[in-house]
């Protein structure tokens, strides 16, 4: 290996590692919090969505494999959807209504109240992510964004956010996919390990939906 070859490798393993580090010091309550409410959306009996455009549709489909498999314990499948992986309903909706359609009319068709939709974007820009959080806030569907540089349009339509604040997206991807591990990893801690600390918001009301 060539000086130059290994000075890359090593930069943006620094980089990364630097990035990594100051986003968890930063954000583990918010990571926490998320974790919970996945947690009680699925103790309550309801389905987490994912969904998101090329790499981040990538980690829509891993993480939603992670819920309905298993992720590190033995236990019991978790309701998890990627909207990102049924060719037919994804070219259907494309051809006839428009790309910005393809994820808000199966969140229209799949999702109900008490749902959790996670949205993955490194710009937080795009349309059908946007289009998709719109119909998730009028049908009463609990919105997290996992994002880069600040949120972007996504921002005001997610309920919770997970803002990667940097702008070189491999390495905001990279934080994206530790994000949606450890939202697993807690998950499964509060649903089969800590339960107890479930109990209190599981044995109050729902709470209207404010849409």
């Amino acid at each position: 290996m060539n000086n130059t070859a290994k000075e890359i490798i090593m930069e943006h393993a620094r980089a990364g590692a630097r990035l990594r580090e100051a986003y968890f010091e930063a954000n583990a309550d918010k990571v926490n919090e998320v974790a919970k409410i996945l947690a009680l959306c699925l103790a309550r009996g309801g389905k987490i969505l994912f969904c998101g455009n090329g790499g981040s549709a990538a980690d829509s489909q891993h993480l939603a494999a992670e819920f309905v498999n298993r992720f590190i314990m033995e236990r019991p499948p978790l309701p998890a959807i990627a909207l990102t992986t049924d060719s037919s309903i994804l070219t259907a909706i494309g051809n006839d209504y428009g790309f910005d359609l393809i994820f808000s009319k199966q969140v229209q068709a799949l999702a109900t109240e008490g749902d959790v939709l996670v949205a993955i974007s490194t710009s937080g820009n795009s349309n059908n992510i946007v289009e998709a959080l719109k119909v998730a806030r009028e049908r009463c569907i609990t919105t997290v964004g996992i994002t880069g540089q600040g949120g972007g349009r996504m921002a005001p339509l997610c309920e919770h956010l997970l803002d990667v604040s940097h702008r070189h997206t491999p390495l905001v991807q990279e934080v994206h996919i530790a994000i949606g591990h450890l939202l697993c990893q807690l998950t499964d801690h509060y649903l089969f390990e800590n339960v107890m600390e479930l109990q209190p918001y599981l044995n109050e009301p729902d709470g209207a939906c404010q849409g």
